[in-house]
Order: structure tokens, then C-alpha cells, then sequence
């Protein structure tokens, strides 16, 4: 097969044109990348507000919303009747001693009793059914908008950040769609109507209700301004937290090796302690909510109490007219205070969506608008005309590099470690993209290609390539699960995996664990091999497939190598 030549000092790729001290690779590059990743994100201070939460989430629901509207209205209307029927108890029905309109009252009641309980029922399965969906709907939206996302961005944020945001961060909006906001609106739906019986009652109690009630609303109001930011940044320490924690348990054979079990300990302590502030902080806010709402509403019941003396002993007022009022009065404060919990809890939910807002407003690497040309056949040339990349400004990693790998042929790269190898792969690859220069496939501009049209050409085996948690056959068939056996098998037998298969009890159906913690890393590359093997690419990525392994292993592995790459076709 043809080679290009190896990279000569002479050469267009000569070593000494990129830095190869390990010096120039370490923190100052590793932090510009987080910078650079940094700056590709948007504001921090993205907001979402009720008309964007409402176009996005209600009015599509619309008909769920309203129809669980009309159900919260019912069980309101219903859940006065026994308020009103009290009256009609005491002021009617006792003295007179009317047992057949006591029958009557008494089935007015059990009727209102179970309309509550079926309405609750029927509400709840509604709207808590369609919230959930929703909440998968999102799930699913968030995880395919992180996947569209570049490979600089995956570099930068810790996994286990991400497995927050997915999953923690849009179940809020079960508060919005669910019964939360229903109860809201049913909530002021009664308070209003509690409100209107009560002046009929009295207006003079009624405004003895109304101030402290009013102080209690202007209070939640001030609480709840401060409550959004703690419950934005808990979602941040959380999802900070959760990937120090992925790490940590992913590396436990490096943290027991190096007797680190302590100093792990005391980092997750340090970020629990944090979240533990953070949550102190939001519960201080409701229990002044909590704490203002007893004051006032007490005051509020003593003032009652010395009205509806008064005006009952003065005859202003019947028995039956203060009990009533007193229900009535239950019925306006109950939802108030109900409505300042789910008040918290809509808080809550938008702050998760306010970061929700942040991912979905990124930018994904493969935008049809910048990569109109897609790729329906390849031939295979790639060209690197005068790139260069750095992760630093100023601190080039690769430099004015020009070279041609034509269909049909093995091009090798040879140089120091931290040389620029790696970057030239993952410029290939398009998981970098060039600070300046083209590189082309096939005479296209990479830059302008569609990612997916291309990728689907292309081949990676890296030097510490990644395995899925199961078995052996499902990482095999990962790029093509409808393979035939026949297809797999050659995959398995060009790759040598069936040399350590064989003497495994389950063979292709063993288990590896995750990230193939099982299987040794010769054995790992081997199924990377195979893997590549089957999905039969057009271009072949290796990126120092061999570097860390043992004589034995490497010679196996080359030999996989020379079967994979043996039969790719010129064209």
C-alpha cells in the first residue's frame, strides 16, 4: 500500500516547528482551553420570563391547562358549600328544628365532599401525567442539544455538570404545566370569591383581614425577588458537586492507589458545605415567609375574634353569620398561603429553567447555514493547505503545516511527544476547527461540509478509546447495530478479539463494566479495532493506537491494523 513519507526535520511537518516541551502543554494551555471554551457560552444572566415559560410551555398545553382550569374551578366552587350550608345550620335549621332540610343540607355537603376528591383525582392524573411527559420531552431536547455541542465545550464542563443539567434542571416545570400553576389560579379563583362573601358578611371584619394580608403579600413579593438567584446558584454548586462526584468515582483506582481516599472526602465535604449555605440561604427566605404569614394571619384572627364579639353581642351579628365568616375566611387565607409555597416552588423552576434557557440558546458545531455542502460520496483526499491551531493565543500548536494524505493511502505522523499529533488528529477529525488555513477533503473546504456527512465516512481509533458499559458484542456493533453475525464475526476475527474471547466463559456476551474497566488496555483496543473494523469507514483516524501497550499486545494490534486498513478502497 502506498505511505507517505515519515516526517523529516526536512519535512513540511517537521517536529521542530511545533513546541514539544512538556512545559508548553500543561496548566497555562489546559486553562486558555477553558477559557476558550468559556467565552464560546452565553451570559449567565439569561432570565426567562412568563411570556417566553408561557409560548413555550403552557399555550402548546393549552387544552390540558384548561381543562384542568374548569376542574380546580368545580372543586372551588364546591369546597364553599359547607361554609355556606354552616350558616344555614345555625341559623336555619337548629332553631327551627327542620330534620328534612337538615337531610337536604347534609347530602348538599357529601355531594360537594366527593366532587373535591374525583376533581382532585382527575386533575392531578391530567396535569401531573402531561408534566411528567413534558418533563421527558425536555430531557430528551437538552441531551440532543448537548450532543450537537463541539467537542471544546465537552473538553471544559465535567460530566456529571451535565448529567445535572439534563436531569435536574428541567423537572421544575411540573410547577408550570402540573398542578402548580392550576393551583395557583384556582388559589386566587377562591380567594377572590372568599373575598366577596366575606364583605357580604362584613366589611368591617373583611378590612381587618385585608391589611395584614396585604403586608403578608408585600413581604412574599420582597422574599421571593431574593429567592430566584439562591435557587439559580443551587443548581450550579449542585451540578458542580455532582461532577466532582462522577470524577471520584470514576477514578477510585487512581484515588485508592495514591491513598487519596481523605483528600476526596474533604473535597465533596467542601462542596456539600456550600450547598448546605446555599440552601440555608432560600430556607431563611421562606421561613420569614412562613414565620410573617403565622404574625399576620394571627393578628388578623384576634381582630376577628374582638369584631365578631362585638358586633354578635350587640346583635349586629348571628352565630351562624361568624362561623361562616370564619370558614370563609379559611378559604381566602388558605390559598394565600398555599400560593406563596407554590409561588416558591414556580421560583425554583424557573431558575432551573434559566439554565435549561443557557444550553438550548448555544450554538451547535454543525450549523447548516455555515456547512451547506454535504458530502454524498467520498473519495478520501484530505489536504492541509498552510493550518496552524493554538489553544493559547499566541502559542501556536500547530504551525503553517501543509500536507496532502490521497485516497488509498497510509500517512504517518512521527514526533515528540506534545508535538502537535493529537491536534492534527482532531483537526481531521473536526473536533478542532483551524485558527488559520484550510483544510479540505476532496478539493471542499472541511469548514463548509456538513459534519454528519462527513463523520459518517470516518473511522477513529484512539490511544485510550472509550467503551461503553456492556458487553463485548453490543461495543462491537455500536456503529452499526443491524450488522449481520457474519459481518461481526469477521470484525472480531480481523481485530484478533476472538484470541482473548474464547477463554471468557460468556465470550462476546461479557460483561466489561464501565468504560471497559475489566478488560486489559491491549484487550480495549482490540474491540476500538473492531469497532472501526465494522463500521467500514472510507478515512481511518488512529491516534497512537499502540503507544502504552505491551510487546505482545502492540503485535496483535498491528496486526489488526494491517487487516483493517488493507482493504480501504481508493476511492
Amino acid at each position: 500500500m502506498p505511505s507517505n513519507e515519515p516526517i523529516t526535520p526536512e519535512s513540511p511537518l517537521d517536529p521542530r516547528k511545533f513546541p514539544s516541551s512538556r512545559a508548553e502543554r500543561t496548566p497555562s494551555a489546559s486553562r486558555s482551553r477553558q477559557r476558550a471554551a468559556q467565552a464560546a457560552l452565553p451570559e449567565t444572566g439569561t432570565r426567562m420570563t412568563w411570556k417566553q415559560a408561557f409560548r413555550q410551555f403552557i399555550w402548546p398545553r393549552r387544552r390540558h391547562v384548561l381543562v384542568g382550569l374548569v376542574l380546580i374551578a368545580i372543586s372551588r366552587a364546591a369546597s364553599l358549600v359547607l361554609p355556606w350550608q354552616t350558616k344555614v345550620l345555625l341559623d336555619e335549621v337548629v332553631p327551627n328544628k327542620d330534620l328534612d332540610q337538615l337531610w337536604k343540607l347534609l347530602a348538599l355537603v357529601v355531594g360537594s365532599i366527593i366532587v373535591q376528591s374525583v376533581t382532585s383525582f382527575l386533575l392531578t392524573k391530567l396535569l401531573s401525567v402531561e408534566a411528567q411527559l413534558l418533563i421527558s420531552k425536555l430531557r430528551a431536547q437538552v441531551q440532543r442539544k448537548i450532543l450537537s455541542l463541539p467537542i471544546s465545550y465537552f473538553d471544559n464542563t465535567k460530566s456529571g455538570a451535565l448529567v445535572s443539567r439534563i436531569m435536574s434542571d428541567v423537572e421544575g416545570v411540573r410547577n408550570l404545566v402540573g398542578t402548580g400553576l392550576v393551583q395557583l389560579v384556582g388559589g386566587s379563583i377562591t380567594a377572590i370569591a372568599s373575598l366577596v362573601l366575606l364583605i357580604n358578611i362584613s366589611p368591617l371584619m373583611t378590612l381587618c383581614t385585608l391589611i395584614p394580608v396585604a403586608v403578608f403579600a408585600l413581604i412574599a413579593l420582597k422574599a421571593f425577588g431574593k429567592i430566584r438567584p439562591i435557587f439559580r446558584t443551587r443548581g450550579i454548586i449542585n451540578a458542580e458537586v455532582t461532577g466532582r462526584l462522577t470524577e471520584t468515582l470514576n477514578g477510585v483506582r487512581v484515588i485508592k492507589g495514591f491513598n487519596a481516599e481523605e483528600q476526596e472526602n474533604s473535597s465533596f465535604e467542601r462542596g456539600v458545605e456550600r450547598l448546605f449555605e446555599n440552601v440555608k440561604q432560600s430556607l431563611t427566605a421562606t421561613a420569614l415567609i412562613t414565620s410573617a404569614s403565622a404574625l399576620l394571619l394571627g393578628l388578623a384572627s384576634a381582630g376577628i375574634m374582638g369584631f365578631g364579639g362585638y358586633q354578635i353581642i350587640n346583635e349586629e351579628l348571628t352565630l351562624g353569620e361568624f362561623l361562616s365568616f370564619t370558614l370563609y375566611l379559611g378559604f381566602m387565607i388558605a390559598p394565600i398561603v398555599q400560593m406563596s409555597n407554590i409561588c416558591s416552588q414556580l421560583t425554583e423552576a424557573f431558575a432551573g429553567l434559566d439554565r435549561t434557557e443557557e444550553i438550548m440558546n448555544m450554538t451547535p458545531e454543525d450549523v447548516a447555514d455555515e456547512r451547506p455542502v454535504k458530502l454524498s460520496s467520498l473519495h478520501g483526499d484530505i489536504r492541509f493547505n498552510d493550518v496552524s491551531f493554538a489553544y493559547e493565543e499566541g502559542k501556536e500548536v500547530v504551525n503553517n503545516i501543509t500536507f496532502e494524505a490521497p485516497a488509498g493511502s497510509v500517512t504517518a505522523l512521527v514526533g515528540t511527544s506534545g508535538s502537535g499529533k493529537s491536534t492534527i488528529a482532531g483537526l481531521a477529525a473536526t473536533f478542532l476547527t483551524p485558527k488559520s488555513g484550510v483544510i479540505t477533503i476532496d478539493g471542499q473546504d472541511l469548514s463548509k461540509v456538513s459534519l454528519s456527512s462527513y463523520r459518517q465516512h470516518l473511522g477513529v481509533v484512539l490511544q485510550d478509546d472509550f467503551l461503553f458499559e456492556g458487553t463485548i458484542r453490543e461495543n462491537i456493533l455500536f456503529p452499526r447495530p443491524n450488522a449481520t453475525e457474519d459481518q461481526l464475526q469477521r470484525a472480531v476475527r480481523g481485530a484478533y478479539v476472538s484470541e482473548f474471547t474464547d477463554r471468557f466463559e460468556n465470550g462476546l456476551e461479557t460483561v466489561i463494566g464501565e468504560r471497559g474497566v475489566k478488560l486489559s488496555g491491549g484487550q480495549r483496543q482490540r474491540v476500538a479495532i473492531a469497532r472501526a473494523m465494522l463500521a467500514d469507514p472510507k478515512i481511518l483516524i488512529l491516534d497512537e493506537a499502540t503507544s502504552n501497550l505491551d510487546t505482545e499486545s502492540e503485535a496483535l494490534i498491528q496486526k489488526s491494523l494491517n487487516e483493517l486498513v488493507k482493504d480501504r478502497p481508493p476511492s
